[in-house]
């Protein structure tokens, strides 16, 4: 009886009891332009701090030339690993960039499955899925 209820509201409604599976892609905003502004000011200032590095080097190995201090050359060593370190920090900003760009590229797909249907009915769907093994 409550089959023939179901049937004629269907009818009347307009409306299926059929299980339909939908796909929606759901689209993040795009950030890539901000990433490359990013990426580009933070190279130029890298560029620019190796560059002025490479000046305060050149200084500070004519001052320990000059005065043969072991602090100077304590000074000069320091300096050159900071800029040493400041340029494989340009190659990991790079490496960084093309991680993101890599990770921009992939697609996330959200999935909605709507049951158009009585709860009976799908206590009755669930019991089958059950006893065939499958959920």
């Amino acid at each position: 009886m409550t089959k023939d209820i179901d049937q004629k509201l269907d009818d009347i409604l307009e409306i299926s009891t059929d299980i339909k599976k939908e796909a929606a892609v759901v689209k993040l905003p795009n950030n890539v332009e901000k990433m490359e502004t990013d990426y580009n000011y933070t190279r130029e200032n890298l560029y620019n701090l190796v560059e002025r590095g490479q000046d305060a080097i050149d200084g500070i190995l004519v001052l320990c030339k000059e005065t043969e201090q072991p602090r100077a050359y304590e000074v000069a060593g320091q300096l050159i690993k900071t800029v040493g370190e400041t340029a494989e920090k340009l190659l990991d900003v790079q490496k960084k960039l093309k991680e993101l760009e890599k990770e921009d590229g992939n697609v996330r797909t959200q999935h909605n499955h709507l049951y158009v249907g009585s709860t009976s009915e799908l206590q009755k769907f669930l019991k089958k899925n059950k006893q065939n093994g499958s959920t």
